[in-house]
């Protein structure tokens, strides 16, 4: 009995050292990616690490202006994605529970601020930033000089204002115009009803903190008229008639590239290719949305970020942990974090490769010169695609045909549109 009893023990232990010797279950990524100007950076990177690793890695790119439609279908899949963006605080009560907490874990551990964590009502921590950007008003310096200008001359909107008008009037004789088109097709409309329209919210966010320190149900408008006098300049002193923007189409990158427009609306994610195009850092500035407010002299860029990492807290364990130390890897390896940065401009990591964006530049020095930072309220924005849409309406309607009238209804759609939605994403 004795040796019988030894036996299945040893049958036993030598079965519990097979078991524990099973192979791990394989693991694989699947991000979707936000930012289609980075989709060719992340396609490589994803190639890197499989080579690197054995791990597969799959980046699928959400057209621009679709990103909730293409999570939402993507979500419903048996391959969700690993990896996805929730960038604003409404979309956190969205997709909530299809984030997993991130405190602790290895690529929470990386960032270097706390300043671009999201986070739901119960404090898990749902997304955390893994780049911040600035945008404003691109500043072609050359032209600006041959205009008659000085570089430092433009400080708020008033001079804005004089250099643009000064400018149009004298195109044919300058050989270029103020401002590059503002197409309103998807490709380009995000410039004005995601990024301009900030320029309301944020001063509305000055006029009452608390009311904005979560997404508000409601919004004032206290400032669109501010709004209205930045977008007639533009879409006024441009070589590009309002009247032709709904049609979009229009290539604002290489107007401004190639000499043919002193200003253009974007952020520092441009500065890529507007180098691939020929540009200098030493030629181009970028100046804040200068629009009437009192003391905009001591403005800074729109500096923020939404893009935020998520990971599917309903994936298996395998995938949750092979997505995490992708994310990690990506932050910490130097040639990926190299080509990260490049099209990110900067990414909030220790180890991360430093930034060598002129835009992202100016953006720290205004702020060492005691400017203030207009943050990005408008990632408050709730049910974004069908507000900006109703946005882009409004806003084709005044161009066609500007009046008070058709003025009052792009008030109406960022406005009342806000509540509308608000009221559609939080039942």
């Amino acid at each position: 009995m004795k040796k019988l009893f030894a036996l299945l023990l040893a049958c036993l232990m030598i079965a519990g050292m097979f078991a524990g010797c099973a192979p791990k279950e394989a693991g694989s990524v699947y991000w979707l990616n936000f930012k289609p100007e980075s989709d060719e950076a992340l396609q490589k990177i994803a190639a890197m690490y499989t080579e690197k690793t054995g791990v597969p890695v799959k980046v699928v790119t959400a057209a621009s202006g679709t990103y909730n439609q293409t999570l939402t279908a993507e979500m419903d899949k048996t391959e969700a994605p690993t990896l996805f963006v929730v960038g604003n605080q409404a979309a956190v009560e969205t997709w909530g529970e299809y984030c997993l907490d991130l405190a602790g874990t290895d690529i929470y551990n990386e960032l270097n601020t706390d300043a671009y964590i999201l986070k739901d009502a119960q404090g898990k921590v749902c997304s955390i930033g893994y780049c911040y950007e600035c945008y404003g008003i691109i500043v072609n310096k050359e032209l600006l000089k041959a205009a008659g200008f000085a570089e430092d001359y433009i400080k708020n909107f008033a001079t804005l204002k004089e250099v643009a008008e000064s400018v149009h009037a004298r195109a044919a004789e300058l050989g270029f115009d103020a401002f590059s088109s503002a197409g309103m097709d998807g490709s380009s409309s995000w410039r004005f009803t995601g990024h301009l329209i900030n320029l309301n919210y944020y001063y509305e966010s000055v006029d009452a903190p608390d009311a904005w320190a979560s997404c508000p149900a409601e919004i004032k408008g206290t400032y669109m008229d501010n709004f209205k006098a930045l977008y007639d300049l533009m879409v006024i002193n441009s070589a590009t008639p309002r009247t032709d923007l709904a049609n979009g189409g229009f290539d604002a990158a290489a107007e401004f590239a190639s000499g043919k427009a002193l200003f253009y609306f974007n952020g520092n994610w441009e500065w890529s290719g507007l180098k691939d195009k020929g540009m200098k850092a030493e030629n181009l500035s970028m100046l804040p949305y200068y629009c009437g407010v009192e003391g905009e002299e001591k403005a800074g860029l729109n500096c923020g970020t939404e893009n935020y990492w998520a990971v599917n807290a309903k994936a298996s364990k395998a995938d949750q942990e092979a997505t995490i130390a992708f994310m990690k890897w990506l932050v910490t390896d130097a040639e990926a974090s190299a080509i990260a940065v490049e099209t990110f401009g900067v990414m909030p990591y220790k180890s991360a490769a430093q930034s060598t964006n002129p835009f992202l530049a100016q953006a720290n020095d205004y702020l060492a010169n005691g400017c203030y930072n207009m943050a990005w309220v408008t990632n408050f924005q709730p049910n974004v695609d069908a507000y900006r849409a109703a946005a882009v309406s409004a806003l084709n309607e005044y161009n066609a045909n500007p009046s008070a009238e058709t003025w009052a209804k792009v008030v109406t759609a960022f406005v009342d549109g806000w509540a509308v939605q608000y009221k559609a994403s939080n039942g």
